[in-house]
C-alpha cells in the first residue's frame, strides 16, 4: 500500500505529525474494559478525522466514502474502511483529547507556511425563510444594496 501514494503527499504528513504528536495513553485506556469487537485503532482513526478536517470534510458519511475510495485515506485507514457510525463515535468519545492536537497541528502547518490563519465563523441555524421570487436577492437588487449590506458589516464587527 505504501506505493499507493506519492512520497510528499499531505497524507504523509498528517500520518507522522499526528504519530508524533498525540499522546494515545489516555485513549487507549478508553478500550481496556475487553467487551464487544476490537476498535479500530485510535491512531488511524485520529490520523483519517485530521486528513479529513484539513480538507474541509467533516461528515462522517463523506469520510467513510473517502476511505473506501480515494487513495490518500485508503492508506491512511489501512485500508479498514471505518463506517460513519464508528468514526462519529470516536470523535465524540475523545473530543478532549484531540483538541490539543488539532492546535499543534494547526500551528505546525502555520509555522511550514501550509495554511493562513483567518477567522471562520459557521452558522447552523436551521431557519424557515420564504424563497419565492419577490423575496429572492436578484444580481441586480444585490448590487443596489451593497452599500447597506456593508454599513451593517461594520456595526456587527465593531
Amino acid at each position: 500500500m505504501d506505493d499507493w501514494l506519492p512520497v510528499g503527499h499531505t497524507a504523509r504528513l498528517v500520518y507522522e505529525v499526528v504519530d508524533d504528536m498525540w499522546d494515545l495513553r489516555a485513549v487507549d485506556a478508553a478500550y481496556t474494559n475487553g467487551t464487544g469487537a476490537p476498535p479500530f485503532s485510535p491512531l488511524m482513526m485520529l490520523q483519517v478525522v485530521v486528513s479529513a478536517s484539513s480538507s474541509g470534510v467533516t461528515l462522517g458519511r463523506v469520510i467513510e466514502r473517502r476511505c473506501q475510495f480515494n487513495v490518500a485515506f485508503r492508506w491512511l485507514s489501512t485500508n479498514t474502511k471505518p463506517d460513519y457510525k464508528s468514526l462519529s463515535k470516536f470523535c465524540l468519545r475523545h473530543l478532549d483529547a484531540s483538541d490539543d492536537l488539532f492546535g499543534h497541528v494547526l500551528v505546525l502547518c502555520t509555522n511550514a507556511g501550509l495554511v493562513k490563519l483567518a477567522r471562520v465563523v459557521l452558522d447552523c441555524t436551521n431557519a424557515v425563510r420564504s424563497a419565492s421570487r419577490p423575496t429572492a436577492l436578484s444580481y441586480c437588487r444585490l448590487v443596489r444594496r451593497i452599500p447597506e449590506i456593508e454599513a451593517d458589516w461594520e456595526l456587527t464587527t465593531t
